[in-house]
């Protein structure tokens, strides 16, 4: 979405809504110096290289908080996880790595200019909040944001009547009006 927008403008786009998302910029770079260091997505590509059935069931784990004390994720969520994640080539899988840390989206989200909402977990383990949508919030002008205290990366699939909610809650909104 905001790569679209970045470069196609809203002119076809009423809303927008980033859920987990990674931007405006995942890596450490001169342009983003609180950044994660490149080495931790090297480390996710030669997992994923190795032995990219164990990395998946591993890393469903943090990916839907099931890690975390008094969490309530089935083994069905994980194992499905497992199974649409085997189900992509390993070559898509392994270069979305490099698309999902290193794109910089700063540029993009200045060109918002539609009714946009940031919905993000708290306790996303995959995309550290303080890194994506509290910084996507200082780009994009009037932005709405729904920080879900405790919830995780996968909190579309632990919490969707949460989400749904506040989703639904947000589209039945004013609808944008066309000059």
């Amino acid at each position: 979405m905001a790569r679209y927008i970045g470069r196609h403008g809203t002119k076809r786009v009423a809303k927008a809504v980033l859920i987990a998302a990674v931007p405006p910029g995942m890596v450490k770079s001169p342009a983003n110096p609180d950044g994660l260091p490149i080495e931790l997505f090297d480390g996710l590509r030669k997992s994923m290289a190795n032995d990219r059935a164990q990395f998946y069931k591993e890393f469903a784990v943090p990916f839907f908080g099931a890690n975390r004390p008094g969490a309530k994720v089935s083994q069905g969520l994980l194992d499905e996880f497992w199974l649409w994640s085997m189900q992509g080539g390993l070559k898509n899988s392994y270069e979305s790595v490099k698309a999902f840390s290193e794109t910089d989206f700063h540029e993009d989200l200045k060109k918002f200019d539609i009714p946009t909402l940031l919905m993000h977990g708290e306790d996303d383990q995959i995309v550290p909040i303080d890194l994506s949508s509290r910084k996507s919030a200082k780009l994009i002008k009037g932005v709405a944001e729904i920080y879900y205290p405790g919830l995780p990366h996968g909190l579309t699939a632990t919490h969707a009547d949460l989400v749904n909610r506040d989703l639904l809650a947000f589209c039945q909104q004013g609808k944008r009006q066309v000059a």
